[in-house]
């Protein structure tokens, strides 16, 4: 069973274009869909970070933010060599096809698996998440899923926490299992389950994070991470989870992207299902066996996936705004999200003009992008 469209992996960056791409997307102010926004404006990230403290610089800023050196991004990628860590780009083997057509998919993405095993992650993954505080019977559903859906083709992704995800994980190394990481691949969390990631990649499995090495886990960084969880997924199926639970994150998460949402019913009485029953209530597909979940993605699977373009080979010219442009657009924004199409109406600002002054404020540190297209003022 494969989970690619065309001919993923067949594209890789020269090393020149893997140190800029990191250099970039380690840059202060710089995220998933700024760097995609200025990889655009620019035609590549050699040339996007020329431009940044200029484009700060003109957003506001006092000075011109962080940018790692040629030889920090070396020392990155040779950090992660020794650990057994690829930086891998969305086409190239190892990165999860569904996970490049998130709209802040990871530009590059640290994969830890054994050599031969990286073509696994084309496989279409299940993602199955829930209570880290798990009843018997939800780590016994848990595993219990895990392995019939191993069995029919599926690689299982989980974030690696106690309960559900260590449940999932365990009954899917013979198949074939993934685990997101919040913190860097060299601090793992919770650590108790360091010799677990370590089954999982001495299994054929593979361990994934976004994040450097080095970067201990904050509470900020578990929805970060949830966001991979479900994008690499065809679906997520969520066993156990209270209200105001993460696995509710990952829910939800999921449905932004357009993936699959499935739900384990619970007991009314027992508040680590009252997160799922409420799925359920709002639509998500009711499972009680693997064959629920099997069926329901098969159509989805008939359909390729179609990766999105690397970098363009004709930019489109850089459009640089003036004092009149920038007053414009920052008046029109406030701490409420906002459409950038919105933006562009009611500026009366030419659409090239106004991702300008938005590139320029977000790296000065005065702008946040949400997803669907939505910004806002800090």
């Amino acid at each position: 069973m494969s989970d690619s469209g065309g001919n993923p992996g067949t594209t890789r960056l020269t090393e020149a274009q893997r140190i800029d791409w990191l250099r970039l997307i380690r840059a202060d102010n710089v995220g998933p869909r700024t760097f995609r926004s200025l990889i655009n404006h620019f035609g590549s990230a050699h040339a996007a970070l020329e431009r940044l403290p200029e484009l700060a610089r003109r957003g506001g800023a006092a000075r011109a933010g962080r940018i790692p050196s040629e030889d920090e991004a070396r020392r990155e990628i040779d950090g992660g060599h020794r650990l057994g860590v690829e930086l891998v780009a969305p086409g190239e083997p190892g990165y999860p096809p569904r996970l490049a057509l998130i709209d802040d998919a990871p530009p590059l993405l640290g994969v830890h698996c054994v050599p031969d095993a990286l073509a696994e992650m084309q496989r279409p993954m299940i993602a199955i998440v829930g209570s880290r505080n798990a009843s018997g019977a939800g780590l016994k559903f848990a595993s219990e899923l895990a392995r019939d859906l191993g069995a029919a083709g599926f690689v299982v992704i989980s974030g690696l926490a106690r309960g559900v995800d260590q449940a999932a994980h365990r009954a899917s190394l013979a198949n074939g299992t993934v685990a997101v990481l919040a913190g860097g691949h060299d601090k793992i969390y919770p650590p108790e389950h360091e010799d677990l990631l370590l089954d999982i990649v001495e299994a054929r499995g593979a361990a994934i994070s976004e994040m450097p090495l080095g970067h201990v886990p904050r509470g900020k960084d578990f929805p970060r991470r949830n966001r991979l969880i479900s994008g690499a997924a065809v679906g997520v199926a969520v066993i156990e989870a209270a209200y105001r639970s993460g696995s509710l994150i990952t829910a939800r998460r999921a449905a932004d992207q357009g993936r699959e949402v499935f739900a384990v019913p619970g007991s009314p009485l027992d508040p680590r299902a009252a997160g799922t029953n409420d799925l359920i209530k709002q639509g998500a597909t009711l499972i009680t066996s693997a064959d629920d979940i099997i069926q329901a993605v098969a159509p989805i699977l008939d359909r390729p996936v179609e990766l999105p373009g690397r970098e363009p080979e004709h930019p489109a010219p850089a459009s640089e705004p003036d004092a009149s442009h920038r007053g414009r657009v920052v008046n029109l924004l406030g701490p409420s999200p906002i459409g950038i199409d919105d933006l562009i109406r009611l500026s009366g600002i030419p659409p090239a003009v106004v991702r300008t002054v938005l590139l320029e404020l977000e790296l000065a540190g005065r702008l946040e992008r949400h997803g669907g297209g939505l910004v806002s003022l800090l």
